[in-house]
């Protein structure tokens, strides 16, 4: 990605609970040059504790580039909350937030969007349309610009 603070590269925060789909993403991420760290986590409290650290305050991601991937569907809570919680926060409302999930029901891609998401992917069901799919999603990442953390 290019945008960089202080020579520090973008993180992606990876919340996705499919083991399987996690792997073909960060493979399919990579394979498009993109050689950003990636922060997998499985489950929505794990993903919110890193971002909002300790506190809970968004602190924590205060001043680190960061782009945040995430799946709907998760065990202990949906996206929606978690894209939620990201945009109302003063210190997080600047992460760009593309969710990456199954669902295409209209409602929830709007809801998504009110809430501030910045790009909205289904995931094809598909193996090799999935694989395909990451890879422009790599790509993708490979030319966004990010807004510098505050």
């Amino acid at each position: 990605m290019n945008s960089r603070t202080a020579e520090r590269p973008v993180e992606i925060v990876m919340i996705e609970d499919d083991e399987g789909h996690a792997r073909l993403i960060e493979k399919n991420i990579r394979r498009a040059g993109v050689n950003n760290p990636i922060m997998p986590f499985k489950n929505g409290t794990d993903g919110i504790t890193y971002l909002f650290g300790a506190d809970g305050s968004g602190l924590a991601s205060k001043g680190k580039p960061l782009l945040v991937l995430l799946d709907l569907n998760l065990p202990d809570m949906t996206g929606i909350e978690i894209l939620g919680r990201i945009k109302s926060n003063e210190h997080m409302k600047r992460v760009p937030v593309v969710v990456l999930t199954t669902t295409d029901d209209a409602i929830e891609i709007q809801r998504c969007y009110d809430l501030g998401c910045n790009v909205y992917i289904t995931k094809p069901v598909n193996y090799e349309n999935f694989a395909n799919a990451i890879r422009q999603l790599g790509l993708f990442f490979s030319v966004i610009q990010v807004p510098s953390p505050e």
